[in-house]
């Protein structure tokens, strides 16, 4: 008789797309964020202060240029600051290269399409591999159509991408002021998220939603990582605030892998382990003066550097890459197409499409931000109507504008479709310079249809080019993890886990498993062919991550201990039979996984990671017996 532990229920898969859910969609308002509406403020300024300067010094054809270097101010919120600093600089430049690209192809006919689709494709990758966040590659093509369709023939392309770059430095120095108050702000953060997942997963041990809480507080606690190590310089001295909130991070993990452990044996968490998390909590806004030191050797590693994690969205198989080709090949059908129906400015058909595409979202969340974009972006046309038919100048024109970016900034995150009426709104006053349109019912209509044919051309993109098999991708994860906790087993079995190879295998294999959650994710939102078949995968998924964790929980433990106590105790875990058992049978699972065939017997195992490998292999069998039946 099996001793395998319960298993997790499956998470429900989402209603399937139909009319009725896409319609009550675009009525369902969201919660937002604590202090968004200083985030709200703060973009509108960033938008409104270089279009007062523009107004002031009597150009507001430049002030409203210079404003789209705003949008910088959309990126970095919970970086910390020093790496922050960085990133909004680079992005900042970025729009400026976007808007000088523009208005400097524009007069080329040939040259439109390829540079758009180009300047597409680059933003895509860069901003999905570095995740920059939203609202991701397709700022930049908006501020490439807003600026190119901007009445201001006195600036040079150089001149556009210093305007901007200025707009992007006020936006840079916006986003940088809390640095003033709280240089720390975003760490504590942070640390204060992990603990509060934490506890959330400690308070869900043996219920039904322990595995959606585990992987919570794994994710948290990663960010934590990120926040406290990727982000910061590698040394930090121990009594300083980042010394002491990576101190207190490391409880957090380490009693994150207790309550681990502890499930995985079908025991009750103890009380105080509950206790401690809120402790945590509420120290790391305040973390103690004499925390216990934390070695060099003890900080885990965040995520690979920039060019590793570029290098990686280009791999083959990559679902990244299916992204950026499907962005190419959309800007190039909507830039065609505007061209042969010689549509005013085909900058817009792309900026749509690329909108739908860049983010990689499956089916169901592409129809439905096509038909949010629509709805919000027709009825946004009455409202810029209203607007542009006022020809607010002066003062109007830039609390105009302060206010729609509020707005837009407090709607976004709660209704998509509600908040696209006033970006509609805030582009085309921007767009239109401070000048009076001629003919602007035309003008309307033309981003109205330009909206269209973009959403339509993404669909159709979609269609030609879908998302590798979910279930596949499934698979692929479950053969990849077997892979890297046969690598971390690796320096277990020799109680080494704090070496920088061994930190590395704990870092990956953590990707791993958020990997593997994530192919499961997408997998329930795939046909309904797809989604049957993820939801058989489902044990074999959930025993897997089981492995996973229990694999890091090890570690931690033996960290520790440290040392050569943390050695003997390897030593001792893995009996007389040593790594090389645990390894041959996660090398076979992988094989079998990979091939599609029943796994082969285990052989004898040791203590450590039996029942969670035996789990495995139990559920694998099955899965193999049912598509054999089937």
């Amino acid at each position: 008789m099996s001793t395998s532990p319960a298993l997790p229920p499956a998470p429900k898969a989402p209603p399937p797309l139909s009319p009725g859910g896409v319609l009550r969609g675009l009525f369902v308002l969201r919660g937002l964020p604590e202090g968004r509406w200083l985030f709200a403020l703060r973009c509108g300024m960033a938008m409104g202060l270089p279009m007062l300067v523009g107004v002031l010094a009597g150009d507001a054809s430049a002030g409203l240029m210079a404003a789209t270097g705003g949008f910088t101010s959309l990126y970095g919120s919970g970086r910390p600051y020093l790496r922050r600093a960085v990133e909004l600089a680079l992005i900042a430049l970025g729009f400026a290269v976007a808007v000088s690209v523009g208005i400097a192809i524009a007069p080329h006919a040939w040259l439109v399409i390829p540079g758009v689709a180009l300047l597409a494709m680059l933003a895509t990758w860069i901003g999905n591999a570095l995740r920059i966040g939203p609202p991701g590659a397709y700022m930049f093509l908006l501020a490439c159509a807003a600026a190119t369709a901007m009445p201001a023939p006195h600036l040079t392309a150089l001149d556009a991408g210093l305007l901007v770059l200025g707009g992007g430095a006020g936006a840079w120095l916006l986003h940088m002021a809390g640095a003033l108050f709280k240089p720390r702000g975003p760490e504590t953060s942070a640390v204060t998220t992990a603990a509060k997942a934490v506890a959330g997963f400690i308070e869900a041990v043996g219920t039904a939603h322990e595995n959606d809480a585990r992987h919570r507080a794994a994710i948290a606690l990663h960010d934590a990582w990120e926040a406290l190590v990727s982000f910061q310089p590698a040394a930090a001295d121990a009594n300083s605030t980042l010394g002491r909130l990576r101190a207190l991070n490391r409880r957090l993990h380490l009693l994150f892998a207790e309550a681990m452990g502890v499930a995985s044996r079908c025991e009750a968490v103890p009380p105080q382990a509950l206790a401690q998390a809120r402790e945590i909590q509420g120290q790391a806004a305040r973390p103690p003066a004499n925390p216990q030191p934390l070695d060099d050797e003890a900080i885990p590693l965040g995520h690979p550097s920039a060019f590793d994690m570029l290098r990686d969205a280009l791999r083959p198989g990559s679902p990244s890459r299916r992204v950026i080709v499907r962005v190419g090949v959309a800007a190039v059908i909507a830039g065609a197409l505007g061209a042969a129906f010689h549509l005013e400015r085909s900058y817009w058909a792309v900026a749509a499409a690329v909108l739908m595409l860049h983010q990689g979202l499956d089916w169901t969340r592409t129809v439905q931000r096509s038909v949010e974009r629509l709805v919000g972006t027709w009825i946004g046309l009455l409202l810029a109507g209203a607007i542009l038919s006022q020809h607010p100048q002066g003062l109007w024109l830039v609390l105009t504008i302060v206010a729609l970016q509020f707005t837009i900034e407090m709607l976004v995150m709660r209704n998509y479709a509600l908040a696209v009426i006033f970006i509609t709104s805030a582009a085309l006053t921007i767009a239109s310079g401070g000048h009076p349109i001629d003919d602007l019912g035309g003008y309307l209509l033309a981003r109205g249809v330009d909206t269209l044919v973009g959403c339509a051309v993404a669909l159709l993109v979609f269609r030609l080019l879908p998302p590798r098999r979910a279930a596949d991708r499934i698979t692929t994860q479950l053969a990849h993890a077997f892979v890297q906790v046969g690598e971390t087993v690796r320096h277990l079995a020799r109680g080494d886990v704090t070496s920088a190879e061994a930190l590395v295998a704990r870092r990956d294999l953590q990707r791993r498993s958020f990997a593997l959650a994530q192919a499961y994710d997408d997998a329930l939102v795939a046909s309904s062919g797809q989604r049957r078949r993820a939801e058989e995968l489902w044990p074999a998924l959930a025993a897997t991550q089981r492995l996973v964790y229990r694999t890091l929980s090890t570690a931690w433990a033996l960290e520790k201990i440290g040392g050569e106590a943390a050695r003997e105790a390897a030593k001792a875990m893995f009996e007389d039979h040593g790594e090389q058992p645990v390894r041959a049978a996660l090398a076979s699972l992988a094989t079998a996984v990979h091939g599609g065939t029943a796994p082969a017997p285990l052989p004898p195992l040791p203590a450590v990671l039996a029942p969670e490998l035996r789990n495995v292999h139990e559920c694998l069998l099955r899965d193999e017996h049912r598509d054999g039946a089937a």
